[in-house]
Formats: structure tokens, C-alpha cells, sequence
């Protein structure tokens, strides 16, 4: 895959002012914080401090205006307006936050700085495909740490059978015992990118048609909508279906969750080892 350049990597046009360069860096970097990536397992956490240190280099560059018009040229364009190519550089330039400790999700910032710059690699900027299979394997690699969390905390639960349910990442049903049947309900996983209203609709219609037995589905995302709007649109399919179905947000970022009172007790167990992470 063809390297991506700093514009690309901060989701920003060239064309881009210093205040959106600064929003789009604080923005990307708090994915890749080692508070949101420390419950991952070390491939993932390597991966996290790896793109955390290109985030913070073409932020250090772009933020710089003689740099970023130095920058710009390597890419075979010219510096966006209300910079100059011959601007020397700014001495009160601010440097960015260090790799290892980047600005948490409301903007603040940790110690400032970072990592000798390369020398820039000549050669046109790469194309959209590329931009978009690399956003593509960033939500594969979260998804991935996600469900494999997950995996983990039911396994160490224990009394289920794997299945396979079309449209769910995680199916299973509760192992049957010598004098009668477990109490345990069936249990759903999926990963979206959002959790919201049409999440949830989806996610509660597709359980409802797997069983008529007590389902719990966990809606696992890395970004959730209000939690109005998600009791809102829990309280809908409660009126409009009669399936035995409890759904449960899940923010895949701190492992915080909307448990119903009623929610079934290995549900809550199962939501307490993902917190723990054990």
C-alpha cells in the first residue's frame, strides 16, 4: 500500500487551516491513547504507538508554516493560500504532545515533544483507494480487539456453545445440563461503528427471528449515540415486538454499558469481567 500522507493520515484537504489541522490531530490521536488501547493485547497496543507516532508527525510538519509549504511542495502542489513557500520558520511554532502521551479525547494536552522528522519521500500523493483501505484495516484492527475481548470474557464465563447467526459476530447458546436446562439466556454480539436508534432496531429484529427463548445482544461499538436516544429506541422495540430480547450498549472505548435492571445476572457478569478485563 502506497504511504499515505499527512493530510490523509489527519482525515484533512491541503487546503486545511491551522485551527482544522490542530481539531483533526487532537481527534485522531485520542483513539490511539495508551488509556484506550491498554486492555488490548501488546500487537494491538504496538499498533496504536506506531500510528500515534505518524499521527504526531504530520501534525508537527503541518503545524509548522515554513515545513508545511517545504511539505507541500514534495507532493507536487502548492502551498494553500496565506502560506508562504519562502516563509522561514516560525519561532513561537507549537510543537506537538509526544507519542507516547498524545492529548486526551477533551483536548488537553500532555508534555510537549516528539521525534525527528524524516526527510519527506518524493513522489505524487497517494489516491482516495488508498486513504479508504487504510481507514477500512484502522476499523478491522478495533473490531478485531473488540470481539476478541469479548470472546474472552464469555469464555472465562463459561456454560455456552459457539452457534452461528447471520449478522452477528458472536453467537451462543447455553450448554445443557445433566438434570435439566439452564436458566442462562442466548447471547448475541455484534460490532457496528454506531451505536444508535437504526443500530438497535436492526440488531433487536434480526435476534427476535433467531429464538423465541430469552436473548441478550450486545451492541458493541466505538462510538454511541445519546443515552436518550438509545433508551428511546429500546423502549420502541419493547412496544412493537413481543421477543424475550434484552439489548445492552456496549462502548467498546472504556467497556461502559446501559444495563437494564432486568438484565439477566451472567449478562451482568459477562459486562464486569469486559470491565475488568480478566
Amino acid at each position: 500500500m502506497p504511504a499515505k500522507s499527512h493530510y490523509e493520515l489527519l482525515d484533512l484537504p491541503p487546503t486545511a487551516s491551522s485551527d482544522d489541522i490542530k481539531k483533526a490531530f487532537r481527534q485522531q490521536i485520542a483513539r490511539y491513547h495508551p488509556d484506550k488501547v491498554q486492555h488490548l493485547g501488546k500487537e494491538f497496543q504496538d499498533m496504536a504507538a506506531e500510528r500515534a507516532a505518524e499521527l504526531t508527525e504530520a501534525y508537527r510538519i503541518l503545524s509548522h508554516e515554513g515545513q508545511r509549504a517545504d511539505y507541500d511542495r514534495t507532493l507536487g502542489g502548492t502551498p494553500p493560500a496565506g502560506l508562504s513557500a519562502s516563509a522561514p520558520p516560525a519561532a513561537s511554532a507549537q510543537a506537538p504532545p509526544s507519542p507516547a502521551q498524545p492529548p486526551h479525547a477533551d483536548g488537553g494536552h500532555s508534555a510537549p515533544g516528539g521525534r525527528q522528522s524524516p526527510e519527506p519521500s518524493a513522489g505524487p500523493s497517494p489516491g482516495k483507494g488508498a486513504f479508504h483501505a487504510e481507514r477500512a484495516s484502522r476499523d478491522d484492527y478495533l473490531r478485531k480487539a473488540t470481539l476478541n475481548r469479548f470472546q474472552h470474557a464469555v469464555e472465562a464465563v463459561g456454560e455456552f456453545d459457539e452457534s452461528s447467526v447471520r449478522g452477528f459476530d458472536v453467537a451462543l447458546i447455553p450448554r445443557s445440563k445433566m438434570f435439566g436446562r439452564s436458566k442462562n439466556p442466548r447471547l448475541l454480539g455484534r460490532y457496528v461503528s454506531m451505536v444508535d436508534a437504526a443500530a438497535v432496531a436492526d440488531a433487536w429484529s434480526q435476534a427476535g427471528k433467531w429464538s423465541t427463548d430469552e436473548t441478550c445482544v450486545f451492541l458493541l461499538g466505538t462510538a454511541l449515540a445519546s443515552a436518550g436516544e438509545l433508551a428511546v429506541a429500546i423502549a420502541e422495540q419493547r412496544r412493537k415486538t413481543r421477543a424475550k430480547v434484552t439489548l445492552i450498549p456496549v462502548d467498546a472505548r472504556d467497556w461502559a454499558s446501559y444495563i437494564p435492571n432486568d438484565a439477566p445476572e451472567i449478562a451482568k457478569n459477562l459486562l464486569a469481567r469486559l470491565k475488568r478485563g480478566t
